[in-house]
């Protein structure tokens, strides 16, 4: 055997004993029908389609709520809204932004301790300058890009944060426009890319893509489209955020990190842009959308690719939610949970091929214009309730638009439901189950 030869098997034995890095691209407001391989004909995906041809498609997985804040701190903690600590944009209490506490053991702190670096490019939303929410006192060492929604909705923003110091955007000052958020975060993510190429890393690259405000560096492909100029701009911001997913999946071949990186694409709501829902046809079949909690208000796109151990090219029918993720990663990393707490279990053996995780129920709450919504799934079945109106009851397997309510022919399947919006969730002092009154 030459030298070449035996250099070459101990990189295979080493490869083969490496943790898998991790990485989760996460969109915002994408609707889940918004890309090319769950059926859409009119924005172009091509580099979310080949994660999906190269990597298994779910076609019922779901966000953690109907909205960005609660839905990020489920994907971070691996707790359903019944028990996360953030259940909503702002606090119901006094309408402040409400940071992870402390306590809380995110995905990126397992991890980290595991021994991944970890970074975040992108949208944190779970904590304001200066708390115990910011990214770098969850668990990440690198960081860069919004803290809060709000100021999320400005891709030409003159300023983002880097691991708790402001930093001016010089392209972006005295009104230009130069640099753009998406780009700027796909370049980072490169950068932590070949920084860490030769250990083990966690990658959180939440895009804010393709969320309010309507803002792209030029229309792109649909340029000479016969559509309005929102229709255009919207397309573009998907397909400018899938070129940077393409770019970042190219890096990983290059530095011959494919094999051992475990990529999962998802968006973090339903579709957001809800007068642009039906010409893209967002939603497909599914009702609602983004703050709702009906199918088309918490589905999302899911894809997870991992040459050589999970399928290619494999279509997916397991139910399973933001706050598995947790779970899933630690299971990969081969990490340690921690004791209690978690709601979430692992799908790292559905991932590969093996039977689906048992679990009771998938849980979700939601406060709409202060009305408190709850929604349960249980197999095929899915309840929903809204404020304090009756039980609803769908048979997904049968009515994916849940337009059908079988409550009255199901009693038992409705007790369980009241049963478990009682007993799935404590009650938490930011989020009353019954808000103060507005001061006028």
């Amino acid at each position: 055997m030459t030298r070449r030869e035996l250099l070459a098997g101990a990189a295979a034995q080493l490869a083969s004993r490496r943790k898998p890095n991790i990485v989760f691209i996460l969109a915002d407001d994408l609707g889940c029908f918004d890309v090319g391989c769950y059926g859409q004909k009119l924005i172009r995906t091509p580099n979310i389609d080949r994660l999906a041809a190269e990597g298994t498609r779910f076609t019922q997985a779901y966000a953690g709520a109907t909205v960005c804040a609660p839905s990020r701190c489920s994907l971070m903690t691996g707790k359903h809204q019944g028990h996360a600590a953030i259940r909503a944009n702002h606090s119901l209490r006094n309408g402040d932004r409400v940071p992870l506490p402390a306590g809380e053991r995110t995905v990126a702190e397992i991890l980290k301790q595991a021994g991944y670096t970890t970074g975040i490019f992108g949208k944190w939303g779970l904590g304001e300058p200066g708390t115990e929410g910011v990214p770098n006192r969850q668990g990440f060492d690198d960081w860069f890009g919004f803290l809060n929604q709000d100021h999320a909705v400005h891709y030409y923003t003159d300023h983002l944060w880097r691991n708790e110091r402001k930093e001016l955007l010089k392209g972006n000052q005295n009104g230009q426009r130069n640099d753009y958020a998406t780009e700027l975060f796909t370049r980072e993510a490169e950068r932590f890319i070949r920084a860490n190429r030769t250990r083990p890393f966690f990658l959180y690259l939440p895009y804010t893509s393709p969320h309010f405000d309507l803002e792209a560096p030029d229309d792109g492909p649909y340029a000479a489209m016969p559509w309005s100029q929102d229709l255009k701009t919207l397309a573009a911001m998907v397909t400018y955020m899938d070129t940077g997913i393409g770019r970042v999946m190219a890096l990983l071949r290059e530095l011959r990190l494919d094999q051992d990186t475990v990529v999962f694409f998802a968006s973090d709501n339903g579709a957001g842009h809800k007068a642009m829902i039906p010409f893209f046809k967002s939603t497909g079949t599914l009702r609602g959308a983004k703050g709702e909690v009906y199918e088309g208000g918490i589905r999302t796109p899911m894809i997870a690719r991992w040459p050589g151990k999970i399928t290619a090219g494999r279509v997916d029918h397991t139910p399973w939610a933001f706050w598995d993720f947790l779970p899933t990663a630690a299971e990969l990393a081969g990490a340690p949970l921690p004791p209690s707490g978690i709601d979430g279990v692992s799908m790292a053996g559905r991932l590969t091929g093996g039977p689906p995780p048992k679990r009771d129920y998938l849980y979700w709450e939601s406060w709409r214009t202060r009305r408190f919504d709850q929604a349960v799934r249980i197999g095929d079945w899915k309840a929903v309730r809204l404020g304090k109106g009756p039980v609803e009851l769908y048979n997904l397997a049968q009515d994916e638009s849940e337009a059908k309510d079988l409550a009255a022919e199901k009693p038992e399947l409705v007790a369980r439901a009241r049963e478990i919006f009682r007993t799935a969730r404590t009650d938490i002092a930011e989020y009353p189950v019954e808000p103060p009154a507005r001061k006028r």
